[in-house]
């Protein structure tokens, strides 16, 4: 998407194919959750050119710039982050970027930029927090299309520190199951993170009954 620059002090590669030149830019799985997915070997992460895409607990933005890229021009990234700290970032990567639109709201109040925010195809969620199911539920609730998909990071000790981390990660997925969200992969992070996975799914909310 802009051409020339780094976001984060990442490395950008050139590569001429006949009269066109095409930058890429390296994606530091030790920095990102979605890279560390991705580099993983998760099956499908839903998010494409075009997309329209949630996503929770943006933080500075890397991550963030990472996916505006993938979704192009014809796509939009909603990124909600809560810390004014870490959003004041997150606004100067958006100036550059015409289809990342920055939410500085707590996620767990999606009616607060209800009016700024569309439907859309993918949630990624990265909030480390201990109600983040209920969090992600809640805005898919909202914003999520009948049979759109959600990427879920889940850092099990910001759930529960006393419990084995493969326990916390199937409490959180029968969570999930509870909300419409039905889950359809789930990868653990090593090397690149401890004690944390990703679960992917599909969102299947019960059809509305005709009054």
């Amino acid at each position: 998407m802009v051409v020339g620059e780094s976001v984060y002090g990442e490395k950008r590669i050139s590569v001429e194919e006949g009269e066109t030149k095409i930058e890429y830019r390296a994606w530091n799985p030790f920095r990102s959750k979605l890279a560390a997915a991705i580099l993983g070997g998760v099956d499908q992460i839903h998010i494409k050119p075009g997309a329209k895409v949630m996503y929770l607990g943006a933080a500075s933005g890397t991550t963030v710039s990472h996916v505006s890229d993938i979704v192009g021009p014809e796509g939009l990234v909603y990124a909600v982050e809560f810390s004014h700290r870490s959003g004041r970032d997150l606004l100067n990567v958006a100036k550059k970027r015409t289809n990342i639109i920055p939410i500085i709201e707590d996620a767990r109040h999606p009616h607060k930029y209800r009016m700024l925010v569309g439907m859309v195809d993918v949630i990624f969620a990265d909030v480390a927090q201990p109600d983040q199911t209920r969090i992600v539920a809640l805005n898919a609730h909202n914003f999520l299309k009948n049979g759109g998909h959600f990427v879920i990071s889940i850092k099990a000790n910001c759930i529960d520190s006393t419990a084995a981390p493969e326990a916390v990660f199937a409490s959180e997925v029968k969570k999930m199951s509870a909300e419409n969200m039905k889950p359809q992969e789930q990868l653990t992070l090593e090397p690149y993170e401890r004690d944390h996975a990703v679960v992917v799914g599909i969102y299947r909310p019960p059809p509305k009954v005709k009054k």
